[in-house]
Order: structure tokens, then C-alpha cells, then sequence
């Protein structure tokens, strides 16, 4: 066989008894949990910004952006619910490259899956702890989602997993939002597929046990742009494309109809400094719509300490090494403009 046994992964049990949360933390991560879930279903005014890095690589300056973003969010707290990402898993598309944190702790050393599930439950707990903010991270597999399913208040299910049967039935039953990206094709009913697969409940094997779920109704939509044929970036946050997705998602009678828009990837063609004109683009147009108002309830907003992106090996604090970010003093002009907005 072409499988070699590595090293026995702990379980969820093991991994929690060693890194337990706290009472006080558990409190603050439920209060959030509710937050957020009023933001996306329209009982609370307040606009979702999803932001952080691309991937996590690096606990020290993770958690130093998150206290950052604290304190900012303190400011705009009346307007805005800012839930960082901390994102430790990092999907390929081309299979090969670094995987995020789970995967490789240590980006220049070799892959270390069993330190790695210490090492994402570590800073999770720390940022938490530190800032009282609880994170997003996208679920990449979904079998791994119990090691952090104490401390997440926002999941999101990606481009390139939103078909996957696993993916969705697994969502179903988590008791946060989790936010279902378009296919990077941009087929729109794709993404309703999954979104209506997690909003319904579902019995099938999950770690070992058979399980029933009574569904996710703050299951939702991202828009992140496509990809044609042609390998050209193809945006969908504009005015009509929002009306467009708004349109169908109200022919599917799905409960809490709400988007999220990713300012990046291919919504930008990657140009990380394009995210504050569109994300203002989107505010105007939301002015412009009452149903675009009620609809658009939030961005995902790729952004660190420093702009741009590097090499692992090139060491700089706060610097991605994945896709390229908004650094942290664009970021805090673009969330108090955000914040007058919204």
C-alpha cells in the first residue's frame, strides 16, 4: 500500500482535557455565538465584517492583529460585529503548497498533523482569551471540526468543499453561521444546493457514529467571484449581480437570507488593495436598495499587520504567506468608513 502509518492522531477528548476553555471564555464565545446570528438574520442592525489573514501561520502575530482589531472593534461596536478569521487550514489548487497550521505549524519545517491540531486549538484559546473575540475558520475537513467546535462562532465552507456531500451534511448540524462560498465556476444554484443541504437535518456517519442533525438555519451565501474557462477573474458583487443572488434566494424559500461578499480573490482578481473600493461600492449600493440592505449583511476582508504577501522563509512579522493582504493601517481606515456606512 501507498499509505504509511505515521503517528497515532489524538482525540478530541485528549486534545480538550490537555487545552480545556475556560468558563469565562465559554461564556464570552456564547454571547458572540448570539451576536453575530442577529447580525446575519436582520434582528440586530449591526454589519458583519469577517477579517484576518489569509492563513494563520504564525500565533504571536495572529493574536497581536486580533488585539488590534479589539480595540478598533470597541470603537464601531454599535455598527459593526468584527469576527476575526483565524484560518488553519488552507485549501490548494493544486493540491501542493503549504496547508496552514494544521497541517505545518512551523511553515519552514516538515508537516506535523498531531502538533499541528495542538498548535490551531492553542492560539484559538489564546486569541480568545486575550482580546474576547471568537474567530471564523473555514472547515476544510470536517472531521477535524471537533477539536475547535468549543471556540468557533463562524464557520465557512469554501469554494472548492461547497459540493461535497460531507461538507454540507456535516454543517448542518453545528449550532453556528456558516457561511457556503459560490463554486470558484460561480454557479449560483451550487451554492443554494449546499446552502438548502445545511438548513435541512440529516442522518449519516460522522467520527465513527451514526448521527442525526435537525439542520443550520444561519447556513448563508458568500459571493467570492469566479473563474471562466478562459482562467479570467470574474466578479459578482456588483449592483446587479447582488440583486441577481437576492432574487434567487428568495425562488428557494430558504430561511435567513443573508450574503456575505469577499472583497477578495476573485471578486478583486486578487488585488488586495481593490477590497476598500469594492467593499464602499457594495455600502453604495446597499444605500441605493432596500432589499439589498436587508439582504447584504456583511464582508469576509483579507487583511494583516503588514500588506501584501511573502515567502515563508523571508521572516516578516505580520506579512501573509499565502495571498497577498490589506495591511493593518488601510484596514483600520477602511472599518471606521465601514462603521459610518453602515
Amino acid at each position: 500500500m501507498s499509505f504509511r502509518k505515521l503517528k497515532k492522531a489524538p482525540t478530541v477528548k485528549e486534545i480538550i482535557s490537555q487545552m480545556p476553555l475556560s468558563k469565562g471564555c465559554t461564556a464570552i464565545k456564547k454571547a458572540r455565538d448570539q451576536e453575530i446570528i442577529g447580525a446575519l438574520a436582520g434582528t440586530s442592525d449591526r454589519f458583519v465584517l469577517i477579517i484576518g489573514p489569509c492563513s494563520a501561520h504564525d500565533e504571536d502575530a495572529v493574536c497581536d492583529y486580533i488585539t488590534r482589531l479589539a480595540k478598533i472593534g470597541e470603537q464601531v461596536k454599535d455598527k459593526l460585529v468584527l469576527v476575526p478569521r483565524i484560518y488553519t487550514n488552507k485549501p490548494r489548487t493544486t493540491g501542493v503548497g503549504y496547508k496552514g497550521m494544521a497541517h505545518q505549524p512551523d511553515p519552514q519545517k516538515e508537516p506535523n498533523i498531531v502538533e499541528g491540531l495542538r498548535a490551531i486549538r492553542r492560539m484559538h484559546i489564546r486569541a480568545l482569551s486575550e482580546t474576547g473575540l471568537s474567530a471564523a475558520d473555514e472547515m476544510l475537513y470536517p472531521e477535524n471540526y471537533p477539536y475547535l467546535e468549543d471556540l468557533l462562532s463562524y464557520v465557512t465552507i469554501g469554494a472548492r468543499s461547497v459540493e461535497n456531500q460531507a461538507h454540507r451534511l456535516t454543517v448542518s448540524g453545528l449550532d453556528v453561521p456558516i457561511g457556503a462560498k459560490n463554486p470558484t465556476s460561480g454557479d449560483l444554484e451550487v451554492m443554494f444546493n449546499a446552502i438548502g443541504a445545511a438548513q435541512a437535518g440529516h442522518v449519516f456517519l460522522y467520527n465513527g457514529w451514526e448521527v442525526s442533525t435537525s439542520g443550520n438555519p444561519y447556513a448563508h451565501a458568500v459571493l467570492r467571484g469566479a473563474v471562466n474557462h478562459y482562467g479570467q477573474n470574474i466578479p459578482n458583487y456588483h449592483y446587479e449581480d447582488l440583486v441577481l443572488c437576492a432574487e434567487k434566494y428568495h425562488k428557494r424559500g430558504l430561511v435567513n437570507p443573508a450574503i456575505i461578499v469577499d472583497t477578495n480573490h476573485s471578486n478583486s482578481n486578487k488585488k488586495f488593495k481593490e477590497q476598500p473600493r469594492i467593499a464602499l461600492e457594495i455600502m453604495e449600493s446597499r444605500k441605493q436598495s432596500p432589499l439589498l440592505r436587508r439582504i447584504v449583511r456583511g464582508f469576509m476582508i483579507e487583511s494583516f499587520i503588514e500588506e501584501g504577501t511573502q515567502k515563508a522563509n523571508e521572516n516578516v512579522y505580520g506579512k501573509s504567506i499565502t495571498d497577498p493582504c490589506l495591511g493593518w493601517n488601510d484596514t483600520e481606515r477602511l472599518i471606521k468608513e465601514l462603521a459610518e456606512k453602515a
